[in-house]
């Protein structure tokens, strides 16, 4: 009987060994969407045994983000191509905004020891439409090679032969010469004709060359009865042409709709990998990874189905953890490269040495709203939920200052501290934007205050206060939550919810076209030179 008992006990150690070591695989598994934020218009490669990847965040800078991995799951951001756009005032929010418009879908590209970025902000410039830079390593310094005419979705491309293209557009392509200081006039061609399955968006180009052949990767919104939004990619063996077309990807993922644009990338080993993201509602469009086989020549991605997988396989096991949004204490000299602003900033009204342990936030004019507010300094919001926290010391506000942290886009959840001749105010707020067609100018804001508490009398001594929102964007009956919840605190302890209960995060393309963000802000309506000193930013 007890030798029965002890093979029992030794058979059930078993199984919970098992359990624990499928559960730690489950664990070391990358979980789609790789990136549950908002990383749009991706271009990846690889350099040695490290992937770099580029996205789309328009009208924030520093802009034009390079993160870089070795394992295809912990990311980090290592760098910008630029700190800031000033061909036109409106980067400045004058004379109009750059919302929704900025820097769009960066082609990155290496080349004989030298790591290349095209981009064609999506705004008029002075001296070009389109930049090229180079860098001797992906973190930068950044340098600017040329400025030519614009490019939509533009990949760019060098080839064996050390001649150089650019292919943008739908289907459209020029030589450049090879110094990259402009097209070579005279080189223009339509590489393809759209076929009669092609009936609406057609972009995103991204090239790649493999075993000799070209090929086109892009995203297709086709119309009409059981048409979805799909990957496709046109393949030839001159890159002049002809093209012929295959679909590569066409699934939904996760309760949401379809996937598509991005590009494929290889491994040292010779696999490969498709990186390709999905519109996700408040929290913006994420980043899927999923395996590629390449079938008859072409590359098809997902799994054996054909479908974006729930869990892939890391290219690396026992790799650091690492994030592109992370916590902070505002200690170091100079501000983490997690931190976007919205617009330019004003230089010099900021400060991280003038208290040092703070991030000092200061006004610098008077504006109406938080949407033309300067200095409003941002971080990604992250799925399936995240929750925020900011400790902010707001003793030296002026009358009419407006400061706090919030879930910001053209549709904004605030937690506002206002300064109303010598009394503090916390108000919950919900704002909404709209913006001209032409110079995204802010035309109109609709303010709400749901809920507010005087700050003079439930914090009569002490002018420091934590605030807090949770993000929820877990699939829900309308596509995502897209839930924001708010909270305050005088001791960082004891948390007392206020304002909207689930207050709906939304993304539209019409306006910001971007996903929600984490912002800390501080403005006058009043007069400039006030001042908030912000202690942390935790995230979870």
């Amino acid at each position: 009987m007890l030798f029965k008992k002890r093979l029992m006990l030794l058979a059930s150690m078993a199984l919970f060994a098992m359990s624990l070591s499928a559960a730690e695989g489950d664990s070391a598994k990358i979980q789609n969407p790789m990136l549950w934020a908002d990383v749009p218009d991706p271009d990846i490669i690889r350099v040695g045994d490290t992937f770099y990847l580029v996205s789309t965040t328009m009208h924030l800078m520093p802009g034009a983000p390079v993160m870089a991995s070795k394992d295809l799951k912990n990311w980090e951001t290592v760098g910008y191509i630029f700190d800031k756009l000033t061909d036109s005032p409106k980067y400045d929010m004058q004379e109009g905004t750059v919302y929704g418009r900025g820097q769009w879908a960066t082609s990155l590209k290496y080349h004989k020891g030298k790591f290349y970025a095209l981009l064609a902000p999506n705004e008029q410039g002075k001296m070009g439409d389109t930049y090229i830079f180079s860098a001797e390593k992906a973190e930068g310094p950044w340098k600017i090679v040329s400025r030519m005419r614009h490019f939509h979705d533009c990949s760019l491309f060098f080839d064996d032969d050390d001649r150089v293209y650019v292919i943008y557009g739908t289907g459209e392509m020029m030589e450049l010469k090879k110094d990259l200081s402009d097209v070579i006039e005279g080189t223009y061609k339509h590489i393809f004709q759209r076929e009669a399955d092609e009936t609406g968006l057609l972009e995103g180009s991204r090239v790649i060359k493999h075993n000799g052949k070209y090929y086109l990767l892009m995203i297709s919104q086709a119309y009409g009865p059981g048409r979805h939004r799909r990957e496709v990619c046109y393949r030839a063996d001159d890159i002049h042409g002809p093209y012929e077309k295959n679909v590569i990807l066409q699934s939904e993922f996760g309760g949401f709709s379809y996937v598509g644009q991005g590009t494929i990338v290889d491994t040292q080993e010779g696999d490969w990998y498709g990186i390709i993201f999905q519109d996700r509602g408040g929290v913006g469009r994420v980043l899927t990874v999923s395996p590629v086989r390449w079938i008859d020549g072409w590359p098809q991605i997902g799994d054996e189905d054909g479908k974006v997988p729930d869990t892939v396989r890391p290219y690396k096991s026992g790799q650091p953890v690492k994030s592109i949004i992370c916590s902070d204490d505002f200690s170091g000299s100079k501000l983490g490269l997690h931190w976007q602003w919205n617009h330019n900033p004003v230089d010099n009204a900021w400060s991280l040495t003038e208290r040092p342990g703070f991030l000092r936030l200061k006004t610098s004019r008077v504006v109406e709203n938080i949407y033309l507010a300067p200095n409003t300094i941002t971080q990604r919001m992250q799925g399936p939920t995240c929750t925020a926290s900011v400790l902010i010391d707001y003793t030296n506000m002026k009358d009419g200052d407006c400061a706090g942290f919030a879930t910001f886009n053209q549709d904004t959840g605030a937690l506002i501290i206002k300064r109303v001749g010598k009394n503090f105010f916390l108000q919950m707020e919900e704002s909404s934007s709209q913006l001209s067609d032409r110079e995204k100018a802010v035309t109109k804001v609709e303010e709400k205050m749901i809920e507010g508490v005087t700050l003079s009398k439930i914090s009569p001594k002490s002018k420091k206060i934590w605030l807090r929102i949770d993000g929820d964007f877990r699939p829900g009956p309308r596509g995502g939550r897209d839930a924001a919840n708010f909270y305050y605190s005088l001791d960082g302890e004891e948390w007392t919810k206020i304002g909207t209960t689930d207050y709906r995060m939304r993304f539209d393309w019409r306006r910001f076209f971007m996903g929600s963000k984490y912002a800390i802000f501080n403005y006058a309506t009043k007069k400039a030179g006030g001042y908030i000193d912000v202690d942390e930013f935790k995230f979870q």
